[in-house]
């Protein structure tokens, strides 16, 4: 069977994510017989050209639609349906970001077919490895070879494929009528010049033991001194310290940075779902039975307020 694949790209504010290449890498172990990329977007001119840089993508296609100008799961799922059937692609992938996690079970429900979800290791075109029970698991799924394939990529389980490309670019007309009950109002999204969250080589995140909000900015000012992310727990989130779109874990997002600094975070099984493909882990917690002293490269039982001043010390 001819595995022809199509990959959703994720991108915001004129900018290709990352995740897209990770999805990229993924897809290069399924014996593809071509790698497509779909561009949805209101002008999507230079998120094609980025993407057409991947390494192993065969086509990139653009698709302009003035309804794209905000992404939207509702109005992007009709068109997806048809750039699938209009191709007769074996395979449509997405990454399992939260764009891919809102996304991808709608494009499957609209094609009447199952879905693989969180794909972390790849024995064939139709049989994966992803993990279930919060991480602690992994189980290997067959999917049928007679449908379209639709799934979601774990980006923590895959380096981003290269650039050097200069894949050909084409435009693409879609006829699918766009839903009427779905629209945008408004986006609040917290600003930030720091490095995205799903992606950067460095996260530090904060936990319940920060305290409270404005104590927070001793975690934002100790990464923006060594340039890495900032993340948190569930119970951060959930006490109104820092906006959900920070959360890490399995409600959260999945990260894999080369290191992983966390204050104040006792190490929930939820949370630990999150980092368990970070290379190297270091906890900070006053509580010496903490659980995240259990998967930590480095632990330090200690004061965050008194051992992140040191740290910013010996930083210069």
């Amino acid at each position: 069977m001819s595995n022809k694949i199509l990959i959703i790209a994720d991108h915001l504010d004129g900018s290709l994510n990352e995740s897209t290449a990770r999805a990229v890498a993924c897809a290069q172990q399924m014996s593809p017989t071509g790698i497509d990329v779909l561009v949805l977007a209101e002008d999507g001119a230079s998120v094609a050209a980025e993407a057409a840089q991947i390494e192993g993508v065969s086509r990139v296609l653009q698709a302009d639609n003035a309804a794209n100008a905000h992404p939207m799961a509702a109005l992007l799922t009709p068109q997806i349906v048809a750039a699938a059937q209009q191709g007769e692609y074996s395979h449509v992938l997405g990454p399992n970001t939260t764009f891919g996690k809102d996304l991808m079970p709608r494009v499957a429900a609209k094609l009447g077919v199952a879905m693989v979800t969180d794909i972390m290791s790849v024995h064939s075109a139709h049989e994966f490895d992803r993990p279930i029970y919060a991480g602690n698991a992994v189980i290997t799924v067959g999917a049928p070879t007679d449908q379209v394939l639709v799934a979601s990529v774990r980006c923590a389980s895959y380096p981003a494929a290269p650039g050097g490309n200069s894949a050909e670019i084409e435009t693409l007309s879609l006829d699918a009528e766009l839903p009427g009950h779905t629209r945008f109002v408004n986006l609040e999204q917290a600003s930030s010049d720091r490095p995205d969250l799903q992606t950067a080589p460095k996260v530090i995140s904060g936990g319940r033991g920060v305290g409270s909000e404005e104590n927070f900015k001793v975690i934002y000012d100790l990464a923006d001194k060594i340039g890495a992310a900032v993340g948190a727990s569930r119970a951060a989130v959930d006490a109104g310290y820092v906006p959900n779109d920070m959360q890490v874990g399995q409600t959260g997002k999945i990260i894999s940075p080369e290191l992983y600094m966390c204050f104040g975070i006792s190490g929930a099984i939820q949370h630990l779902a999150g980092i368990k493909d970070a290379q190297t882990i270091v906890a900070i917690n006053k509580d010496e039975e903490a659980p995240i002293f259990e998967v930590a490269d480095i632990g330090l039982v200690g004061d965050l307020f008194k051992i992140i001043p040191e740290l910013e010390e010996k930083i210069g």
